[in-house]
């Protein structure tokens, strides 16, 4: 798999190729985390897969959740890992959030 690297989620992502891709949440909230994560998917091609890191206790509930909302593919805590990283897996058939609010379905 090819890695595109750490990705800073205040920042638009490029469109990318099916590949690897890591938003390093640090100990961004939910709100903040989920805000990066959809500015993130938006540029990514159908199957890439996002590993996300972050210390928020509620990742484990709210990704999942998020997923399901949104019709990508969550994978699971990725093991072995020293900070607690979530992948999930870019969906070609996406549904829309609110840009300002991406736990609400957009238009």
């Amino acid at each position: 798999m090819t890695s595109l690297g750490d990705v800073s989620g205040d920042q638009p992502a490029s469109t990318a190729s099916a590949a690897e891709v890591v938003l390093d949440g640090g100990d961004a909230r939910c709100v903040l985390l989920l805000i990066r994560l959809a500015r993130l998917v938006a540029g990514l091609e159908a199957g890439s897969v996002v590993r996300v890191i972050t210390a928020d206790p509620a990742a484990p509930l709210d990704l999942p959740a998020w997923c399901h909302l949104t019709g990508h593919l969550y994978l699971g805590p990725v093991p072995g890992r020293d900070r607690p990283t979530y992948a999930l897996q870019v969906s070609g058939k996406a549904r829309p959030v609110n840009p300002s609010a991406p736990w609400r379905p957009g238009s």
